[in-house]
C-alpha cells in the first residue's frame, strides 16, 4: 500500500463501516431493552425497575439520530473520495470500499 490514497480509502472504508454497524446495534438495543421492559411489566416488577429501564430505552433512542448524522456525513465523504480518485477503481481497497457505501446506503435509506 504505497500509494497514501489507499490507506486514506481504506480508513475512510473502516470509518463507515463502523457507524454503519453502530447504527444497528443500537437498533437491535432497543428491541433487546424493549422485550426486557414487556418481561418486567408480565412479571409485575416494581415502578422504579420500570421507570429505570424506560430510561434506558430513551437513551438508545436518542443515540440513534446523532448515529445517522455521522454515518451520513462520512457516506458523503466516502462517495466524494471514490468520485475523486477514479484511477484506484482496480485496487481492492477501492472495491471494498464500494460495497460498505452500498451496505451503509442501505442502511441509511431504511431509516
Amino acid at each position: 500500500m504505497a500509494d497514501p490514497r489507499l490507506r486514506q480509502l481504506t480508513i475512510k472504508t473502516g470509518v463507515v463501516k463502523r457507524l454503519t454497524k453502530e447504527r444497528t446495534v443500537y437498533e437491535r438495543e432497543i428491541t433487546t431493552e424493549r422485550n426486557r421492559l414487556e418481561k418486567f411489566k408480565n412479571e409485575g416488577a416494581d415502578e422504579h425497575v420500570l421507570k429505570k429501564q424506560e430510561e434506558v430505552i430513551q437513551e438508545c433512542l436518542m443515540m440513534i439520530p446523532d448515529a445517522l448524522r455521522r454515518l451520513k456525513e462520512q457516506v458523503e465523504l466516502l462517495e466524494k473520495f471514490l468520485e475523486d480518485e477514479k484511477e484506484l477503481e482496480e485496487s481492492k481497497e477501492y472495491q471494498t470500499a464500494s460495497q460498505v457505501l452500498a451496505e451503509a446506503k442501505e442502511v441509511l435509506s431504511k431509516s
